[in-house]
């Protein structure tokens, strides 16, 4: 995925009211720009380092500039944009980049689905195989070199998983795919440790039949890609 426009970059001063943050431009000016992220961005806030952050021209917009890549310390780069996990996925199973997902002839985003009135995040469908529902979600909390995922208790995420399972008892395929924005992840687990009901539910889940996949993005201020697949341990 090419942005649209070239990214900006800047300082990070702090992050605040969930979907705000402030940073300082490389003249010394300061603006408030949209953080497009609902979670808690645990470890990924580091004020005094760089951030990148796309412009629209859009004049009903009352932040024209939107927060999208978080440097760390250590130089590895972080997607802040978790709005950018499904065009990332799409973008890959229709070129053919996740080999576990080809071969459908059809794909849908956002179709109203389950008990729980619930939208899958992309739907395969194909006359000659079982209908394949994707949730996607992205990653980047890391501790060591390990990614975990919520980053925060997550009851939304335990519905999407009871989602997943009836699917498959229902004789469906359900394929619970995390997109891993940050470089210095290298494998992915439920975080026990955050949200203890998601993680059992989670088990309970690769029990009953759901497929879980993980692929880290390639990323830089120019383009973001899934790069390669990355294990998932339980």
């Amino acid at each position: 995925m090419q942005f649209a426009t070239p990214l900006e970059q800047g300082k990070l001063l702090k992050r605040y009211k969930r979907f705000l943050a402030d940073i300082q431009l490389p003249d010394g000016s300061e603006i408030t720009i949209h953080c497009p992220n609902t979670g808690s961005m645990k470890n990924c806030l580091f004020p005094g380092e760089t951030v990148w952050f796309s412009r629209s021209d859009n004049p009903k917009r009352k932040y024209a500039c939107t927060w999208e890549l978080m440097q760390t310390p250590d130089g590895e780069l972080i997607g802040i944009n978790t709005g950018r996990a499904n065009a990332l996925a799409e973008e890959a199973i229709l070129a053919g980049n996740i080999p576990e997902l080809t071969g459908y002839a059809k794909l849908a985003r956002e179709v109203k689905y389950g008990e729980e009135n619930s939208r899958i995040d992309i739907l395969l469908t194909d006359d000659q195989k079982a209908d394949c529902y994707i949730e996607i979600k992205s990653c980047t909390l890391k501790e060591g070199d390990r990614g975990y995922f919520p980053d925060a208790v997550t009851t939304r995420g335990q519905k999407h998983l009871r989602e997943l399972m009836q699917m498959v008892a229902e004789g469906k395929r359900a394929v619970l795919l995390f997109i891993v924005q940050h470089t210095g992840i290298n494998n992915v687990s439920p975080a026990a440790h955050i949200d203890p009901d998601y993680a059992a539910l989670f088990n309970e889940a690769i029990e009953a039949g759901v497929e879980v996949l993980a692929y880290r993005c390639h990323l830089n201020e120019n383009t973001s890609e899934l790069d390669c697949s990355c294990p998932v341990l339980v």
